[in-house]
C-alpha cells in the first residue's frame, strides 16, 4: 500500500512579498496581512488604535504590538466611558503593571483622550464621522503621500485643540496608515491591491 504523501498548499508566510517593515519580525505578519491599512470605523477600535499608536511614541511598534494584548486587559478593552472614570488607585496599578509601557505621561495620556474622545462623539455622532473627515471619508493612495502627510499636520493641531495627547503629527500619520486613511503598503506587496479594492 502506497502511503498518502499531503503537500501544504499553503504559501510559507515567510516567502510573501511584504512591506518592507512586515519582513522583519514574524509578529508583525499577522498585523500587516490582516489589518494594516485596511479602512476602520468601529469607534473602538479607532480609540484603540489612535492610544497605541501614542504610546509606540520613542519606542518600536513591534515593542507595543507585543503589548497589545496586555493593554486591552489593563484599558478595558480601550471602552472609553469605562476608562474616564479611572481613579488615582487604578492609575497606580496601570503605572505597576508590567505588561504595558509604564509611563505616567502615556498612561495619562489614554484617560484624557477617553474623555476628549466622548466628547468628539457627542458632537459628530461618532469618532468615526469625526476622523474620517480629515480624508474626506476616503482613503488616500500612494500618489497622494504628500497630501496625506499635510493632512496628518491638520488632524494633529484638531486633536490637540480638542484635548488629545500623544497625537502629533508624526503619530497622527502612522495613524491614518493603520486605519485604511492612506494606503501605504509598498506597490510590490501582496496587500497593496487587495486594499485598495476593498
Amino acid at each position: 500500500m502506497i502511503e498518502e504523501i499531503r503537500i501544504d498548499s499553503r504559501p510559507d508566510e515567510t516567502s510573501k512579498v511584504r512591506c518592507a517593515w512586515a519582513q522583519t519580525h514574524e509578529l508583525f505578519f499577522p498585523y500587516h496581512d490582516e489589518e494594516w491599512g485596511v479602512p476602520v470605523h468601529d469607534d473602538r477600535l479607532l480609540f484603540e488604535m489612535l492610544n497605541l499608536e501614542g504610546a509606540q511614541a520613542g519606542l518600536s511598534w513591534l515593542t507595543v504590538l507585543k503589548k497589545r494584548e496586555n493593554y486591552r486587559r489593563a484599558f478595558d478593552d480601550f471602552v472609553a466611558e469605562k476608562i474616564v472614570h479611572y481613579d488615582d488607585e487604578k492609575k497606580a496599578h496601570l503605572l505597576a503593571n508590567e505588561g504595558i509601557i509604564r509611563n505616567r505621561l502615556k498612561i495619562n495620556a489614554v484617560i484624557e483622550n477617553a474623555s476628549a474622545f466622548l466628547a468628539v462623539q457627542r458632537e459628530f455622532g461618532s469618532f468615526d464621522s469625526y476622523i474620517w473627515q480629515f480624508v474626506d471619508g476616503q482613503p488616500l493612495v500612494d500618489a497622494q503621500q504628500q497630501d496625506a502627510v499635510a493632512r496628518s499636520v491638520v488632524m494633529s493641531k484638531d486633536l490637540k485643540k480638542r484635548g488629545f495627547r500623544f497625537v502629533g503629527a508624526t503619530i497622527c500619520y502612522a495613524f491614518m496608515q493603520a486605519i485604511g486613511m492612506v494606503n501605504d503598503h509598498s506597490p510590490e506587496c501582496f496587500r497593496a491591491r487587495m486594499i485598495s479594492q476593498q
